[in-house]
């Protein structure tokens, strides 16, 4: 069974570049194979990685939903759906030489989707055998996860600014995840973009106040903003970045 790492928190934390350092840190040491799983609405994993994405299983989901209700149906004649979600699921996944990319994206329309859920949770099942790691960039409700789109969780990192309000999202965040049926082994924060790396004591108060453990401090780094404006994969950021040694040294203390 792969071992599933969730990395949750509200939209503008830093979370999807920590998410993407943290799949690249697992290739380095040569832990792979690994799947990451882009499960954010706002879907920019595949950007910090610096891959093309070519389509996403919202898509296939809306396609094969749409399929019988359609004058002419995509799905060939003579091929299930199963089959065919299975053909469109290899279109789905961008292989690197490191890893693999899925992109969950969302669906538009309206209506039932449980029997194509059925079938994406079917080939994502099948699929993740084959990894060591599942690396998922989630939404804060980690919706893909609690309805069984994707595996259960095994570790969930939850990322937050240094910001008391930000501090008491994850605290939420954290409270809902018994919520939706999760037992992970470890629940911890990062807290990133600190000054200096430093936290104030009011913001280890409210840490202590919504009972969160601290694995660690990623410090505010200019580097990190200069190549994102750039279009710059973060994951391009030099060894001796501040904001990657963080990181990884946090990393390194989870005994992936």
């Amino acid at each position: 069974m792969p071992q599933t790492i969730a990395v949750a928190g509200k939209g503008g934390v830093g979370k999807t570049t920590l998410t993407g350092m943290l799949i690249q840190y697992l290739a380095e040491k040569k832990k792979g194979p690994i799947l990451a799983v882009d499960a954010d609405a706002n879907a920019n994993l595949n950007e910090v990685l610096g891959v093309e994405v070519e389509a996403t299983l919202g898509d296939i989901r809306e396609e094969i939903a749409k399929a019988e209700l359609a004058e002419k149906s995509p799905i060939p004649a003579g091929m299930s759906k199963q089959d065919y979600a299975e053909f469109k699921f290899d279109a789905a996944l961008t292989e690197e030489d490191d890893y693999d990319l899925l992109v969950m994206g969302h669906t538009q329309g309206k209506g039932c989707y449980c029997f194509v859920n059925g079938l994406l949770s079917a080939q994502v099942a099948r699929r993740s055998q084959h990894y060591n790691y599942v690396v998922v960039d989630n939404e804060a409700g980690m919706e893909h996860i609690s309805r069984g789109i994707l595996p259960g969780v095994d570790i969930v990192i939850l990322v937050s600014d240094c910001s008391r309000r930000g501090i008491q999202a994850v605290g939420r965040i954290a409270r809902l995840i018994p919520e939706c049926g999760l037992k992970p082994k470890k629940v911890g924060l990062i807290v990133n973009r600190a000054p200096e790396g430093v936290l104030s004591e009011g913001i280890q108060e409210e840490i202590q106040k919504q009972g969160l453990e601290l694995l660690g401090v990623v410090p505010h780094n200019e580097g990190v903003y200069e190549y994102d404006s750039a279009g710059t994969p973060t994951t391009e950021l030099p060894p001796e970045n501040p904001v990657r040694q963080a990181l990884y040294k946090i990393i390194d203390s989870l005994n992936l």
